[in-house]
């Protein structure tokens, strides 16, 4: 009987905290901003929390407590 894998590609993108949230950054801010006011620029490295559901994360993250 073989384990259920962590999906890679999702946990690229997210990280689980220690108290089990999970972060991700603001998407659109990966190229081009030179043209972005720097207001706008560091508001984008700013994390968020984000809510999943309870099948998502046992189809992708198999091996991490999530609240």
């Amino acid at each position: 009987m073989s384990s259920q894998k962590t999906n890679k590609s999702f946990i690229k993108r997210l990280k689980v905290t220690k108290n089990g949230k999970v972060i991700a950054r603001k998407s659109g801010f990966n190229h081009l901003n030179a043209k972005m006011r720097r207001v706008k620029q560091l508001a984008g490295k700013v994390p968020r929390v984000i809510t999943l559901t309870k099948k998502v994360v046992q189809q992708n993250l198999p091996h991490h407590s999530v609240k």
